[in-house]
């Protein structure tokens, strides 16, 4: 197990714990998460730990946050870097940010670990919403930009066809990170994608 560096800042410090925990989650899942192994992950004592995080609960709402955000941030990076002058293109690539790359893919089942504490924690609730309102906005934009530029004419509203996008993402990458066979990665982007044609009436989807 790699170890996370000791900073010397307290803000740092307890950064580098909520890196470890995500680790840890990673690697033993959610239920299994002990302190110990948030130490070992960073390098550190269990007092340590304890002493930025009495509560563990607190650290694993941490966790969940910085996912949530990075995750975002990955997305609308996906979608900036894509060619602006192609709808099309840009839509693609939100696709692409949406789902698993694997049945393996650290980010998505970090997220969906986290994401089961929603219904026992108002905190993980609000994280687990405002992702997917966020992501909604995200694919709404490209939907309204795409229909302004004449690359798309859509079958509902833009916002409407978002949550619909965001929602088809969700379930077929929760079926990817559960390993079922009969959802592979390359399949379900297909599949978004044809659903995309079919609302945007865009043949280069």
């Amino acid at each position: 197990m790699s170890k996370v560096g000791r900073p010397r800042n307290q803000t740092a410090r307890r950064q580098a714990l909520v890196s470890a925990a995500g680790q840890a989650i990673t690697e033993r899942g959610l239920e299994g998460l002990r302190i110990k192994d948030i130490a070992d992950a960073a390098g550190v004592s269990q007092g340590s730990v304890l002493y930025y995080y009495p509560e563990l609960d607190d650290l694993v709402l941490e966790v969940h946050r910085g996912a949530v955000e990075g995750f975002l941030e990955s997305r609308q990076r996906a979608y900036e870097e894509a060619d602006a002058g192609d709808a099309a293109a840009r839509l693609r690539a939100l696709v692409d940010s949406g789902l698993p790359s694997d049945a393996e893919d650290s980010v998505h089942g970090l997220l969906y670990q986290l994401h089961r504490r929603a219904g026992r924690s108002p905190g993980h609730a609000e994280l687990m919403t405002s992702l997917f309102a966020r992501e909604v906005g995200l694919y709404a934009t490209a939907l309204e930009v795409g229909a302004a530029t004449g690359a798309f004419t859509l079958a509902a509203s833009a916002r409407d066809l978002a949550h619909g996008l965001v929602a088809l993402e969700d379930g077929y990458g929760l079926h990817i990170v559960s390993h079922n066979a009969a959802v592979r990665p390359g399949r379900a982007r297909e599949l978004v994608l044809a659903h995309a044609r079919a609302i945007t009436s865009c043949p280069d989807l």
